[in-house]
């Protein structure tokens, strides 16, 4: 807030009567202020409202603002580049009192850890990354166990076997989302192909339009997506094609065609790491959420999800959470036929972060 400047002859009670007449903070009033509410931070690589990825995130600070209320004053930054000006943001955040930063995109990793070691003092949290050191934190959760489920409602809704999925970049985390999506696929529709455009973009809704247009033009009869927007949904509308979304419920955007989606429940692992910052508990940690604490799930079922369909999803999400079941259990092959997982053996969460192929069925390169 900048100062209103009062002239030198008033007495100085005068003066400070004056200013708090006309509604101006004194400098110890501001430094209250700032002392009465710890703040934390979000960064978003997309808009706050994209109805997908960051909206996600963004309720998560919301549930913490509205758990928390005056206590904390929670801030976020959107359409962040992944890159140096990440670093010019973290700095911004921490001079502006944000002892919490939460960062929630991948490629926003080196300048997280770089920004940690210059700023000890300040609590970093890193989402779906891999980098952990005594004040950054790791966070994510089992998307492909629900990527799964949303992958049998698409290889129940398609009729040719051939789905379009919509991708941005060519990371372990999106390669083991396509491969989940493909294998729910294949338990509804056995022999289901699921083909991949990549955007190379975590948020686009020009490319990702295109890639859909692409997608249905190449024989695809139902679309899914990895990125961010409901772009790919619209055009699915506009086409009268069976739409499976990710990140957040996105049924508005495609009332006649939404099956399900994928989603995050963010905000119980923001508002515990937003406390333990504050009561000075706070420590690092590679948390993992999972379907049967709620951090995944799926978002309410469309009209064109048969109670069939529903009965088949809900039996393997129940398995999954019991832990019977788990979708990359072998045997698995890859795209080329090669035995990847033998019969019997299941990739950990080590492999998981460092798968680099795809499954059979999966048509696209796992190279972007």
């Amino acid at each position: 807030m900048r100062k209103r400047k009062v002239g030198s002859a008033l007495p100085l009670a005068l003066a400070a009567a004056l200013m708090l007449a006309l509604g101006v903070s004194t400098g110890s009033a501001r430094t209250q202020k700032k002392s009465a509410a710890f703040k934390a931070a979000w960064i978003y690589v997309g808009p706050h409202n994209d109805n997908g990825w960051s909206q996600a995130h963004d309720r998560g600070r919301l549930y913490v603002q509205s758990k928390l209320g005056s206590s904390v004053q929670t801030t976020y930054k959107e359409d962040v580049p992944e890159g140096p000006q990440t670093a010019q943001v973290i700095e911004s955040l921490i001079r502006d009192g944000n002892k919490l930063i939460f960062a929630t995109s991948f490629g926003f990793q080196p300048a997280v850890v770089a920004e940690a070691k210059k700023h000890p003092d300040v609590k970093f949290e890193m989402a779906t990354g891999t980098a952990q050191s005594k004040n950054v934190a790791e966070y994510f959760g089992a998307g492909e166990d629900a990527i799964y489920l949303s992958g049998m409602a698409a290889g129940a809704a398609t009729k040719k076997g051939v789905i379009g999925y919509v991708v941005p970049f060519a990371t372990p985390e999106v390669l083991r989302h396509a491969s989940a999506f493909t294998l729910g696929a294949q338990a509804t529709h056995p022999g289901a192909k699921v083909k991949l455009i990549w955007t190379n973009s975590w948020l686009d809704l020009s490319k990702e339009k295109k890639a859909a247009q692409s997608l249905v033009s190449a024989g695809a009869d139902v679309l899914g997506q990895n990125v961010d927007s409901p772009a790919t949904g619209q055009y699915a509308e506009s086409k009268g094609v069976p739409w499976v979304g990710y990140d957040s419920d996105a049924q508005k955007f495609a009332p006649k065609q939404w099956l399900t989606a994928a989603i995050y429940n963010w905000g119980p692992y923001y508002l515990r790491k937003t406390k333990a910052a504050m009561n000075g508990t706070w420590k690092t940690n590679f948390y993992y959420g999972s379907l049967k604490e709620g951090f995944v799930s799926l978002a309410p079922y469309g009209n064109k999800v048969s109670a069939k369909t529903k009965a088949a999803i809900a039996k393997k999400r129940a398995a999954l959470i019991k832990g019977t079941f788990y979708e990359f259990t072998g045997p698995l092959y890859d795209q080329q036929g090669k035995l990847r997982v033998k019969k019997g053996q299941r990739l950990s969460l080590k492999d998981l972060y460092a798968v680099n192929w795809l499954v059979k069925g999966v048509i696209g390169s796992p190279k972007g």
